[in-house]
């Protein structure tokens, strides 16, 4: 009987252990559901938003120009910031103050990319600290899941025109 008893117990911690695995390869690989918090992401992603990132192509070198990343913060290591892709290594990036009042021209260097949110009043990004290492990339997002009434995948970016090539 109490050979039975540690049998199940030992398969289930097994079965656990076996699972547990799978499901951290299947959250860090493939990707996860990621709540976005803060306005920097308007109108694109609301506070509170529920969206899905998927975490492959951050692995293939497949982030694009106009993609919306989680990536780690590079002012705060232990925080998380939802931004879109502006530049990619070698863009030369035209970018205004967070105030607006001041333009300057910068490059993106090698292994970099350069982030901003939507919401360009309201948002701490690349202009505030710089290129940001494709290394604290952590996934894509690509679909809204709440609310239900936004459900789908995300739209374009409000400052579409600054992807121009120019």
């Amino acid at each position: 009987m109490l050979r039975g008893v540690l049998g199940k117990t030992f398969r289930l911690i097994g079965y656990t252990i076996q699972y547990g695995c799978i499901a951290h390869c299947a959250f860090e690989y493939v990707g996860g559901v990621v709540m976005c918090s803060g306005p920097s992401m308007e109108p694109t992603i609301q506070n509170s938003d529920i969206v899905f990132a998927e975490n492959l192509s951050r692995h293939f070198y497949g982030i694009q120009r106009g993609d919306i990343v989680i990536a780690k913060s590079p002012s705060d290591p232990k925080s998380n910031i939802c931004k879109r892709v502006i530049g990619l290594e070698g863009d030369k990036i035209l970018s205004n103050s967070p105030s607006g009042f001041f333009k300057s021209h910068s490059y993106v260097p090698v292994g970099h990319v350069w982030l901003e949110g939507d919401n360009l009043q309201n948002s701490t990004d690349s202009r505030y600290y710089g290129p940001v290492p494709y290394g604290l990339i952590r996934g894509r997002i690509f679909f809204k899941i709440w609310p239900l009434n936004d459900f789908g995948f995300l739209r374009d970016s409000p400052n579409g025109h600054r992807f121009s090539d120019d």
